[in-house]
């Protein structure tokens, strides 16, 4: 039985913040949630991603972060992360890696850095020449008694130098160009878009445990973190 939110792989929080339509006018689709969309600055497991699935590649729909395996008895939270090295051999993500992929839409995700002393450093990290980007995934429609509840899991590889400081793992973030690539191809062809993303393309800065509350969800949670007040031991971010 599945009832807890499994330990996560990394990649804790998300944040898509773009507007509606230089989202739609990235991705060449059309957002479709109910409600609309809003923008968000901290997401958390447990919350709704954005999401591109190959079943609907021309609409932006939201799904339930934390993957729920058919079999499962009770949905409880659901898994957040899968390894892309074991995605198609685990019970839980095995026909979701074999038929449902997906794509997470972001402006970056959060990670942690575990000190030697004191609390753990969150970090931003995103793209600096795209306003939005995919994150790879799978998605899944965990089916009740009484309701059915599309989830995704983001999947994560290898960390490249520029993440490697921060975690021993990162997502799987889809070069430009890839997305559609990711929905539409086999498995095998997919298993070979699981690489790290290049590091020059990426940035990485501190940002303030404010984060670590899910419940600050505003612009003031991406503004970087003040060294000169915080005393904390400066990390090189490109």
């Amino acid at each position: 039985m599945l009832t807890l939110l499994e330990k996560r792989d990394m990649c804790g929080r998300n944040a898509l913040f773009v507007t509606q339509e230089d989202l739609e006018k990235h991705f060449g689709a059309e957002v479709v949630t109910d409600g609309g969309y809003a923008p968000r600055y901290n997401i958390a497991p447990g919350e709704q991603l954005d999401v591109i699935t190959n079943r609907a590649a021309a609409e932006i729909d939201q799904y339930h972060w934390g993957l729920l395996p058919s079999w499962a008895d009770d949905p409880g939270e659901g898994i957040i992360n899968a390894r892309s090295e074991t995605a198609a051999e685990k019970r839980s993500f095995r026909d979701a890696w074999d038929s449902r992929p997906c794509l997470v839409l972001s402006s970056g995700f959060y990670e942690w850095q575990k000190r030697d002393s004191g609390p753990k450093q969150p970090y931003r990290i995103y793209r600096e020449d795209a306003p939005a980007f995919a994150m790879a995934g799978l998605w899944e429609v965990w089916e009740g008694e009484e309701s059915a509840i599309p989830c995704v899991t983001i999947l994560t590889t290898e960390p490249n130098d520029l993440m490697q400081p921060i975690h021993d793992r990162m997502p799987v973030v889809l070069p430009d160009g890839d997305e559609e690539t990711w929905l539409t191809a086999s498995p095998d062809e997919r298993e070979e878009l699981c690489q790290p993303y290049p590091e020059e393309d990426l940035t990485a800065y501190e940002v303030s445990t404010r984060v670590n509350n899910s419940g600050n969800d505003d612009a003031t949670v991406i503004e970087p973190l003040d060294h000169e007040q915080s005393g904390l031991d400066e990390f090189s971010s490109r």
